[in-house]
């Protein structure tokens, strides 16, 4: 069973930036698919950034390109969202997602929808002020 844990959110003025954590345990040394979503109030969950397990391929919604980077440290079984040059529509709830530890290889472009993942953590908020 995988258990992820995110960490890093908080209140910060439109171009400001956070650095966004997701722990990942109980995937043992398997490296996994990965995938920062979220969600505003009244909106739907959008698909941010998504990461190959060899952290080889990563994808980025239209809006967030050349502003947010994901990356990992397997050492530290850690993915990592890091946001510049933040936006007041960029507030939200930010949650990590997990593909299952035996998958087949995914497209990047389907790392942006929620159906690859398995295991979702329980969201860190950012608030973005103008």
């Amino acid at each position: 069973q995988v258990q992820l844990v995110e960490s890093g959110g908080g209140s910060v003025q439109a171009g400001g930036s956070l650095r966004l954590s997701c722990v990942a345990t109980g995937n043992g040394n398997r490296q996994l698919y990965m995938g920062w979503f979220r969600q505003a109030p009244g909106k739907e969950r959008q698909g941010v950034a998504g990461i190959s397990d060899s952290g080889g391929r990563t994808v980025y919604a239209d809006s967030v390109k050349g502003r947010f980077t994901i990356s990992h440290d397997n050492g530290k079984k850690t993915v990592y969202l890091e946001m510049n040059s933040l936006k007041p529509e960029d507030s939200a709830m930010y949650s990590c997602a997990a593909t299952g530890t035996v998958v087949g290889w995914i497209p990047s472009s389907a790392l942006l929808g929620g159906r690859p993942y398995q295991y979702w953590g329980q969201g860190t908020q950012v608030t973005v002020s103008s």
